[in-house]
């Protein structure tokens, strides 16, 4: 008996070996069909797989059958996908067939709105065993049953779980549902969940994010850490200085965007400069404002042996940049493309979305949840409300209403909206956002005062200060909040204050000074990156504003919030937040 039991398990062991290694006859032509099927041509495959199905037997006509009904159900008919699924046993199919099956029985669940059959269609599948791109639609069905189900948090976990296998406008449209899912939660919640995750948890760095633009606390740090070269840099100071050894400026010097570049340049070099601790070299490439003239300036930067890159500065130039399969170099982009952010770059702006965003986030924070709308017919002005609009929705807000405001007549004179105002204060607004420049906000005043919202909470985009600066006049404005920049509401350590730099540079005036305030808070983030990166409660004090990250690669600034009185902006005590 000693032997004997040694002996059979060999022979058991490889009985099992020849019968689970033993091709089918089938074998070769399912492979095929599947081939087709992940080519597009889901109803020849489908026709294909059915055919062998029927000449074959056991598990393998199971397998064959699952197959079968996904590919019609991805040809459109998912009529024949029952049918077919009706005529096998899904305990006798393994493997990706598996996986294929219950993401087909899970999305005709909630086709029939039906999300409760969704845990039962995924039981038993795992979605590492289907194809790339296949694997997102598992986690994506499980998230909307989830969903269904209440459970607003792990819907979004199970998105996270699915985001590496999107790209494109597929994976900024599914970020955008992971952010509507964990907006629905109270900041105690979203906090204390947000701590109970695992590290290397996927989710983490979406809850994160979220955290952030709450101007929450962390729990830990985000998990991007290790895409970062700070081993070649010299040791941090206690403070978390620990700039690259040669750095790279990559920016617009010629062409149309020039005279944005000069107020990025001279902010830039502001902060360079007053640092009194061993700097790095500093080198500028002109990118001419072009796609190509930005690939070039950065490959140029990597083949000269520059360990960080700041740049480029144009939404085209930056795409452009980011859509580079080889990047070698770390770099901050001074915009945000259409193309996220790889491992070890980031993204920082000023652009109007990030003011909608940060209108929609203080009014919520101030239970104002029905708010009226009105935008200018400009650019900044329409990207401010989209983006206002999309952060007001996920986060369980209304639009009241939405007032379009358009240029002046000959005359000088706007458009009377009165009755358009008067119809947001019927429906119950509580509040007001303006994407409108200074003369336009100054028209709409008293129009909104006739209408009632004179004693509601009026808040602005920065780009209410544009057309402003006479007391006389601006006193109209009184009372309206507007994100604006540290550096003039309450200086900027490293910096002289506002006015004296205005004096001797002409880039720090005006519209310049903003853009100088962006210059100068580029060569922080390059210089303290490490502390933003590694820490939890990472964070700079810039002249933009609060700058932390957001474990997507993007640069979230935390405005310095200001207030009309007497027609002058002032401070807002703790930076209204």
């Amino acid at each position: 008996m000693r032997w004997l039991v040694p002996a059979l398990a060999v022979l058991l062991a490889a009985g099992c070996a020849s019968v689970a290694t033993a091709p089918s006859a089938a074998a070769p032509e399912h492979a095929a069909a599947l081939a087709q099927l992940e080519q597009g041509q889901s109803r020849e495959a489908a026709q294909r797989l059915e055919a062998l199905a029927t000449a074959a037997r056991g598990t393998q006509r199971h397998a064959l059958l699952a197959d079968a009904a996904f590919a019609w159900h991805e040809a459109g008919d998912d009529a024949r996908a029952r049918s077919l699924v009706a005529q096998l046993d899904a305990r006798r199919v393994a493997g990706a067939s598996r996986a294929r099956l219950g993401v087909l029985q899970a999305e005709l669940a909630l086709a029939a709105q039906q999300p409760g059959g969704v845990a039962a269609a995924l039981a038993g599948s795992d979605p590492a065993t289907l194809p790339a791109p296949l694997q997102a639609r598992w986690p994506l069905a499980q998230a909307r049953g989830l969903e269904a189900g209440g459970d607003s948090f792990a819907a979004a976990g199970a998105r996270a779980r699915a985001d590496a296998g999107l790209q494109g406008e597929a994976r900024r449209g599914h970020r955008g549902e992971s952010e509507r899912l964990l907006s629905a939660l109270d900041n105690a919640t979203l906090a204390a969940r947000a701590a109970a995750l695992p590290a290397g948890d996927p989710l983490y760095n979406f809850a994160g994010r979220a955290l952030v633009r709450r101007g929450l606390p962390l729990p830990r740090p985000f998990d991007t850490a290790g895409a970062w070269n700070f081993g070649q840099r010299a040791p941090a100071a206690a403070d978390g200085f620990r700039p690259p050894n040669k750095l790279a400026v990559l920016l617009p010097l010629s062409g149309q965007l020039a005279v944005a570049a000069g107020p990025v340049r001279d902010g830039l070099l502001a902060g360079y400069y007053a640092e009194r601790r061993t700097r790095p070299a500093i080198s500028f490439f002109d990118t001419g404002g072009t796609p190509a003239g930005a690939t070039a300036a950065y490959a140029r930067a990597a083949a000269e042996g520059y360990d960080f890159v700041i740049g480029p500065l144009g939404r085209d130039e930056v795409s452009a940049v980011f859509a580079q399969p080889d990047l070698p170099v770390p770099s901050l982009a001074l915009n945000r493309g259409t193309v996220a952010p790889p491992p070890g770059h980031l993204a920082f702006s000023l652009a109007p979305e990030d003011d909608g965003i940060a209108a929609a986030d203080y009014l919520l924070a101030r239970e104002h949840r029905k708010v009226l709308v009105i935008g200018g017919s400009d650019d900044n002005g329409r990207r401010a409300v989209d983006a206002f609009r999309a952060r007001i929705g996920e986060r369980g807000g209304q639009v009241a209403g939405v007032v379009s405001v358009g240029e002046p007549d000959a005359e000088g004179k706007f458009a009377d909206v009165s009755a358009q105002l008067a119809q947001a204060a019927a429906n119950g607004a509580d509040s007001v956002f303006l994407a409108v420049r200074g003369p336009q906000a100054r028209a709409l005043v008293p129009q909104l005062a006739m209408a009632g919202f004179s004693s509601r909470t009026r808040v602005a985009a920065s780009q209410l200060v544009s057309g402003t600066g006479k007391a006389s006049e601006d006193v109209v404005l009184d009372g309206i909040v507007f994100p604006g920049e540290a550096w003039p509401a309450r200086g900027v350590a490293g910096l002289p204050p506002h006015s004296q730099v205005a004096e001797m540079l002409p880039t720090a005036r005006g519209g310049g000074a903003r853009l100088f305030a962006f210059g100068h808070d580029a060569w922080l983030i390059g210089a303290f990156l490490e502390r933003l990166v590694i820490y939890k409660d990472g964070e700079l004090a810039g002249a933009t504003g609060t700058l932390r990250l957001d474990g997507f690669g993007n640069v979230v600034r935390q405005p310095q919030w200001s207030i009309f009185s007497g027609g002058v902006p002032v401070p807002m005590a703790g930076g209204g937040r």
